[in-house]
Parts: C-alpha cells; structure tokens; sequence
C-alpha cells in the first residue's frame, strides 16, 4: 500500500510520531464531541457553566501554543510530548471522575494545556527528523491524523451505550499508553543551548515580518477549515432535515483526506516550493464554499466539501513545512507556536463572524467565507511573487515517490 511504503521509508522517530497522532486524535475526539452533552445533560450544568468549561480548554490551549513551542526548543520536543500526552490523560481521567464545577474547570485546562504542548512540539520534532522531506511527512501527518478523528467518534459512540465515564476513561487510558510508548520508544534528542532568555527568542520570532505577514496572511485557510465543524455540518442537516447527514460531510472529508492526501503531496512538490501551491490550495478551498450556492440541496453541500478538503490538502502540508525556514533551527518550536496562536484565534474569529451571518442572509455567510479564502490566496500569491517567503531544500526525486 502505497500509504504504509511512504511511512516505512522514514526514520524511527518519525514512524513513532505518525502512530502517535492517530493514539492523539483518536482519544481526543472520542471524547470531546460529547462533553457539551454530558455537562448539560448529565450533570445539569447551566448553558454558562457549560460554555466556561469548553471555552477554557479552548482558550488554555490557544493562547499557550507559544509556551509549548518554547518549551519543545528549551528542553527538547521529546520531553513536551511527553508532558503533554501525561496531562492529557491526568485531564480527561479527571472529566471521568469529576462533576462539580471545580474539578471539570480543573480537567479542562489540564487538557487544553496538554494540547498546547505536545502540538508544536510534534510538529517540530518531524520537521527536524524529516529533513528535507518535511511536506511528505506532514502530508502522512495528516493522514493518520484524520484515520484518528474518525475512529475516535466512532468508537466513543460504542462506549456511550455503557455510559460517558467509560468514554472518559478510555481516552484517558490512550493517552496514558501514547506517554508510556513515548517514554520508552522515542529517542532523544538534546535541545540546543539557549544563550538567551524566553522573551528575547519571542521578540525575534515576533520581529519576524515576513513570518508574521505569512502568518496573517493564513488566516482564511483557518476560518474555513473550521467550517467543517459548523457551516458546512450545519447546511447538510438543513438540506435533508436529517440529523444522519452531518456525518455525510466528515465521511467525504475523511475519505479524501485517506485516499488522496499524500499523491497530491508528492506529485506537487516535485514541481516547484511550497510557496507555489499554498495560494493554489486556498483558492480551491475558497471555491467550496461557492459550489452550495450554483447548486443547493445535499450534493452541492458535499461538492463544497471535496474541494474545501482539496484545498486543504493542498495547502496544509505546504505550509507546515515552510515554517521551519523562517528562523533558526533551534525556534522552530517557537515560530510553530506563535503561528498556532494566530491559527487558534483566527478560527475562533471566523467562527464568530460565520455564526453571525448565518443568522442574516442565507447567501451571507458562504460569500463570507468564499471571500476570505480568496483575499488570503491573493496575500500569499503575492509574498510568493515578491520573494517574502523562504524557499526549504526540496526532496531527491527518489525520494518523493
């Protein structure tokens, strides 16, 4: 399988890592998706309870990315992931055996800090271990990080019929295991010597303007892609009248995702930097959103999915790797950090103004997101054409097969 020959051909570590993202999004989505439930259903948390509760995981993981990414550059990518994953499990087996308000309170911003540290230290890991491969392996990144996300629902959805604590412990048993795995399996690998504090190596990171223009200019790519989770769900429910169809969008995602992921990748990076194909991915995903309007009902909805997730596809792995050759080896972690902050609340944003205009005009808010995908390819087309983006090493050719 061609799939399983791309992962053989990369390091330890990097193999390591890849099984490690799918333990990760595995437990986390079969547990997260139904928390908002258990909280108001079955604990009887009031509406505001429940959201303080999501909102400070969201916002512990957010608004910390920067911390992880410093973390992972100072003490080694190794010892964060690590970290992370333990809090993972120490947070959600809290979710398990809590309910008063304290102790969810507690649980969700251990979560949402353990997810601020193992992801830009994983991703920094893979950059430094794959070489000048970086956009195969975060194209495989994304393979079985998508494989995680649908196994997750599925299996919490099983465990559901016993009852939420069993869903909880479970995740929180994956994450004990992926910390555990990682504390026996994954080499180390020593951080450089930090000459300087962590506010001087944030500053350069910040100073940085042709990463922070790239940065902002990425910000339609994270308003869209978190329409998966709300516009898009919701405008298939609304075509059928059948609560069944939202699973039809993650089903079109998933299977796109699996079966096309890494052939665009390779194929794509044997003819020009990623520079090139980021606009291109973002003018894809932007027109997704345009496809529902030219033809409603079900199909429409899920033709705006395929080319949103061609789109992505397209882009992603692109972008991850071009971040490492902004700045020096030793803040990749750093600069991943700080372009996750930007990435988190953007999301957060797009999701606010997309809700809001779903509530005025039907049209509103898919030329809302159609609009900000495209002004966001044209800003990174043209730090493509100005030469404000960094060109990494590309990979042999027998080595993008």
């Amino acid at each position: 399988m061609r799939i399983l020959r791309a992962v053989r051909s990369f390091p330890l570590p990097v193999r390591l890592l890849l099984v490690n993202q799918l333990g990760v999004n595995t437990g986390f989505y079969l547990l997260i998706p139904y928390l908002a439930g258990h909280l108001g259903h079955d604990l009887g948390l009031s509406a505001l309870a429940v959201g303080t509760v999501l909102g400070l995981r969201n916002l512990s993981q957010q608004g910390l990315f920067i911390l992880g990414g410093s973390a992972a550059d100072r003490l080694g990518a190794r010892r964060v992931i690590i970290a992370g994953c333990a809090l993972r499990s120490v947070g959600f087996g809290l979710f398990a055996l809590g309910d008063t308000l304290g102790v969810l309170l507690a649980a969700s911003a251990l979560s949402g800090l353990a997810g601020a540290l193992f992801n830009p230290a994983v991703r920094t890991y893979v950059a430094r271990e794959a070489a000048d491969r970086k956009a195969e392996a975060f194209a495989l990144f994304s393979v079985f990080a998508t494989t995680g996300a649908l196994a997750g629902p599925l299996i919490g959805t099983v465990l559901l019929l016993v009852d939420f604590r069993a869903a909880a412990l479970t995740a929180a048993g994956v994450f004990a295991v992926l910390t555990v795995a990682q504390a026996f399996a994954l080499p180390e690998r020593a951080a450089e010597p930090a000459p300087r504090g962590v506010l001087a190596d944030w500053r350069e990171v910040a100073s940085d303007r042709r990463f922070l223009a790239f940065s902002l200019g990425m910000v339609g790519l994270f308003g869209m892609e978190s329409q998966l989770y709300l516009l898009l769900p919701d405008a298939a429910r609304r075509a059928t009248g059948w609560e069944g169809a939202v699973s039809l969008v993650f089903l079109t995602a998933t299977l796109a995702n699996l079966t096309l992921q890494l052939r665009i990748t390779t194929r794509l990076q044997r003819h020009g930097p990623p520079s090139r194909w980021i606009p291109l991915g973002l003018a894809v995903a932007a027109t997704g959103f345009l496809l529902p309007l030219a033809a409603p009902g079900l199909p429409g909805v899920l033709g705006g999915v395929l080319l949103l997730q061609l789109g992505l596809m397209t882009a992603q792995p692109f972008v991850l790797a071009l971040i490492p050759a902004f700045g020096r080896d030793s803040l990749t972690g750093t600069y991943y950090g700080l372009y996750y902050v930007v990435s988190g609340f953007a999301a957060a944003l797009g999701n606010t103004l997309v809700g809001r205009a779903m509530d005025s005009a039907a049209t509103a808010p898919w030329l809302l997101c159609a609009g900000l995908g495209l002004a966001s390819a044209t800003a990174l087309a043209r730090l493509h054409r100005t030469g404000r983006l960094p060109a990494p090493a590309r990979p042999l050719p027998s080595e993008a097969r």
